[in-house]
């Protein structure tokens, strides 16, 4: 008897990783078909983090084409951490995964960053960041154990807390370096 699975929607995918749900980071990791999805969620999350960024008070094309930089930017920095980190220093004797799988997922886990857009109401931006950054650090958690096979949560919230601290400390370094005023 042939087994058969059903791919969830685009959006079921969203709210699934946005709940945690460990089945629907499941599916992605084991669907090839989900790169393109998972890359559209890492630049929506990024692009709301611009337009979110207009909440700061700084009102130009200028600070929203670079605060979505920085959030692309330290997207990226994190997953490769994550990734050498969780198959190379870290893994377990079950751990089997490729990059690509563990692209996805980790994509996907960029969900909650698309509500960074209503950080663009002045006075809420910092409490809107600091929300979704919080949450999209559970996401990964979760992400990172499904994709690394991992049997412990506290291994994969080791390897997404210290990449998460190397990628804040990136994000930070290039605002104070690069970034407009904000005050």
């Amino acid at each position: 008897m042939a087994i058969t699975t059903v791919k969830s929607s685009f959006l079921r995918r969203l709210m699934g990783a946005a709940m945690l749900d460990t089945g629907t980071y499941e599916e992605i990791e084991a669907d090839p078909s989900a790169l393109l999805q998972a890359f559209a969620v890492v630049v929506m999350s990024s692009v709301a983090a611009g337009i979110g960024a207009l909440g700061l008070g700084e009102h130009t094309l200028t600070s929203v084409t670079f605060a979505g930089t920085v959030a692309l930017l330290t997207w990226a920095a994190w997953a490769l951490v994550t990734f050498e980190i969780g198959v190379r220093l870290m893994p377990q004797p079950q751990t089997q995964s490729s990059v690509l799988e563990l692209m996805r997922t980790i994509g996907f886990a960029s969900t909650p960053g698309l509500l960074r857009i209503f950080g663009v109401v002045p006075g809420t931006t910092v409490a809107i960041y600091a929300l979704t950054a919080v949450w999209m650090l559970a996401a990964m958690v979760v992400a990172v154990r499904q994709a690394l096979d991992y049997d412990s949560t506290g291994r994969a919230i080791a390897v997404c807390g210290l990449g998460w601290a190397l990628a804040i400390t990136l994000a930070m370094v290039f605002g104070l370096l690069f970034g407009p005023a904000v005050f």
